[in-house]
Formats: structure tokens, sequence, C-alpha cells
């Protein structure tokens, strides 16, 4: 039995620029376009064009969305202003992740939810077995599309096409109905690739003409399409999760580090604050940590981590990093030998490697 992968408004476009699709989260998607490496570096120094409208967008609205946002979520929604986006993750009663995302508060009463493509049924199950009074909770997912213009250029090249001021859209700030090459766009300065950029919601018809139109602007500074690939090389560079491998029902969001998005203290209790709350007292069974190989190997995804003959975690992510030329991995380790400069052996088939414990984000940009 055969499924039919799902596709974006831009398939047909893929083709014109050399795209090499592949199955992801049931959506047939481009890889990359001329090479994950090539896109990687344009990103990095220039910038590149990726089309995530897989992304699921839900509308939560009503009365009580603020306090139905504030039981679901594990930071505190009710410190964002109008015009501002909040990344958070959703909990389990046990502490295992549900999903991480982004909230757009677009007016009183009024959120935009940003989730993972291969999470959206997932969520709204979750979301809609919890609701309450005077909330309503919206699949918007068809009604997107999602480009993300990302690099130092980004700014540069997309203030070509719109009279907006971009300067004026600060990280995690959005604006609404922003008019560019004709199409009314929400337009954030938020990423998945440790760059400045963009992320640009509109009608999926309306992707065409935009992915043309920006292409066409930055041909001159070397903006190119990128794909899943570059993307993923560049998140894990910069220190990012990925669902599914640094995140999931097993995998609290404070073994994976992010500490930040978790609101113990906030007024309102949350689904998974108990486990949580017992997690930071009395700290993390396990730990995500940096991986810098010293034998000759790559890391990759499901690689057992041993100490003395001893498995003490394994890897969630692994590449040769594009731009520190270096193999490098996250892990999720046993707290008790996640110490930074710790020696470990990865189980590379049947070879053992020795890897040495990092600091992360392996990348940072220079502001």
């Amino acid at each position: 039995m055969t499924t039919t992968l799902k596709r974006t408004a831009l398939f047909d476009s893929y083709a014109e620029y050399g795209g090499k699709t592949i199955d992801f989260g049931g959506w047939d998607l481009p890889v990359q376009f001329s090479s994950i490496k090539a896109e990687h570096e344009a990103v990095r120094t220039k910038a590149g064009l990726f089309d995530v409208s897989h992304m699921g967008e839900v509308l939560v609205s009503g009365k009580g969305s603020l306090p139905y946002l504030q039981k679901m979520m594990t930071n505190d929604v009710s410190k964002l202003k109008d015009g501002q986006a909040q990344y958070t993750a959703m909990c389990y009663e046990n502490g295992g992740t549900v999903d991480d995302l982004l909230i757009y508060k677009r007016g009183e009463d009024n959120y935009l939810l940003v989730v993972n493509a291969s999470n959206i049924d997932k969520d709204l199950e979750w979301m809609n077995k919890h609701i309450t009074e005077d909330v309503t909770i919206e699949d918007l997912s068809a009604s997107y599309g999602l480009l993300a213009l990302q690099g130092p250029l980004a700014e540069k090249v997309l203030q070509k096409l719109t009279a907006e001021p971009l300067n004026e859209i600060k990280f995690f700030r959005f604006k609404e109905n922003v008019q560019i090459c004709g199409q009314s766009v929400l337009i954030s300065r938020t990423g998945y690739t440790g760059e400045d950029g963009f992320e640009l919601y509109a009608a999926p018809e309306a992707l065409v003409v935009l992915w043309e139109a920006i292409l066409m602007a930055g041909k001159e500074e070397g903006v190119i399409p990128a794909g899943l690939g570059a993307r993923d090389t560049l998140r894990f560079e910069s220190g990012l999760p990925l669902y599914g491998q640094e995140l999931s029902q097993d995998i609290s969001p404070l073994e994976a580090g992010l500490g930040f998005v978790v609101k113990v203290n906030k007024e309102q209790d949350f689904l998974g604050k108990e486990a949580l709350a017992a997690q930071r007292a009395n700290g993390v069974p396990r730990k995500l940590v940096g991986l810098e190989m010293i034998d000759k190997g790559i890391p990759r995804t499901g690689y057992e981590v041993l100490i003395n003959d001893e498995i003490v975690g394994e890897v969630t992510t692994g590449t040769q990093s594009p731009t520190l030329q270096k193999n490098i991995g996250f892990a999720l380790i046993n707290s008790e030998h996640a110490e930074l400069g710790t020696e470990v052996i990865v189980q590379v088939r049947k070879r053992q490697l020795k890897a040495v414990i990092c600091a992360t984000p392996f990348y940072k940009r220079e502001k």
C-alpha cells in the first residue's frame, strides 16, 4: 500500500532549482537543491530561502485562551505582549514533551501556535482533550504557507520588496498584513538556523510569487534556495533541538537543556509541572551534551555512548559540521557522566571511537 505524500504549493518550483525531495514526516520536501554544504554556507555568510510550509498553524482564541494556554504550556504566556512571539514546550504529566512550538500573540484572546509538522494531529488531540470553557481551537495549517529567509543578508534582500521598515521588527517580534510583492504576509523575526532572518506566513497561493521574488531580489547577494539537509546542520550547530531526537515523549525540556522555557514558579499550574519541578529540585537523570570526536568518525543518531564498557547514553544527532569542519554530536547521557571534558566512547558500528564532552552551542553568530 502506497501513501500519497503531501506537497506544498511550491512543489512544482523545486525541480527548476534542482531540488531533490524526500519523504519527511509524510511530506514530499527538498532535502537539498545544490548541496547541503553550499546551502549551509550560504545561510551562514549570505542568506538561504527555505520552504517550511509543512509546519502546522493552530489558532487558539476566546476569553479563556490565556488561562488555557498557561495550563498547557511550560513557559509563561502571560508575559507576551501583542506582536511578540515566544518559544515554549507542551508536556505530558510525567514531564515528557508533547511538542516544542512558537506562540504568536496577535491580540487579546488571540494566539497563533506554530507546531512541528509531524506532531500536528497529536498536538490537536492533546489540546482538545484538555480544552476549557470559552476557548476555540482551529487547525489553520492548510490556510498557511511558510517561507524562512535566513542569513546575515536577509534583511537587506527582503527590504527591497517591501516598504515596511524591517529594522523595526526586533528578534521574536512580528507584524501582520505586511505587503510584500502585493501579497499580505505575517512576518516574524524568528528562525531555526542560529542566524538573523525572517519567517513569512502567507496564503499557500502567495508562496510562488514570494519565492521567485525573493530569489530574484537576492540573486546578486548570493541568496539560494535551501533544503532540509542544511536546515538540520544549521540548527544542530546552533544548539537548537529537533523534536523526535533531542525532545520526545520520553525526554523532558529540562533534560534537553531548555530550562529557560520551563517556568515552574508562574502563577498558574501547568501540565507536567510536578514532574518538572521534581527534576529541577533533584537534578535531571539525563543531560543533553555536546560531543566532539577525537578519533575519525561521525556520531550518528542512535549510536551508543560508553564509559568503561558501560552504556551511559546515546547520540541524538551527529554530523560533520560544515562551519567548524569537525565531527560533532548531541548525546543524551546519564547526568553523573555529563561533565565537560569527560572522555567517552561512541560505538560506531563495530568500531569504538573516542570522543569528548564539549560545550554547546557549537556555533554562535557574532552580533
